[in-house]
């Protein structure tokens, strides 16, 4: 058990209608998603969740999988830091801010 490397890694997505329109003062929904990861070394699985789009599952199943796979399974760290480098350019602050930048006149 010591020795297992992550050998499957998988995402479902699941979307839970509200009973009612519900909003916090910022933003409001009819409907709330959950992503959930599951990572399995050996006959262990693990599952792990997190509140956003469709989208987050295919970044686990298309990116961070293979990054995953074949790491050894106790090492949380090490993946966790590894996911990060892979994701570095996938969605950062600056795409706006640039185009905000571009669009701004310059000078007086």
């Amino acid at each position: 058990m010591i020795g297992d490397v992550v050998d499957s890694v998988d995402a479902s997505v699941y979307t839970i209608p509200t009973d009612g329109p519900e909003a916090d003062g910022t933003l409001s929904w009819d409907s709330t998603t959950i992503v959930v990861a599951e990572a399995g070394a050996g006959a262990t699985l693990g599952i792990g969740w997190t509140y956003g789009p469709r989208a987050c599952a295919t970044m686990i199943t298309d990116t961070l999988a293979g990054i995953i796979r074949g790491r050894p399974a106790l090492d949380v760290g090490g993946s966790f830091d590894a996911m990060v480098k892979a994701v570095r350019n996938a969605s950062r602050p600056g795409r706006l801010r640039d185009l905000r930048a571009r669009r701004r006149p310059v000078g007086p």
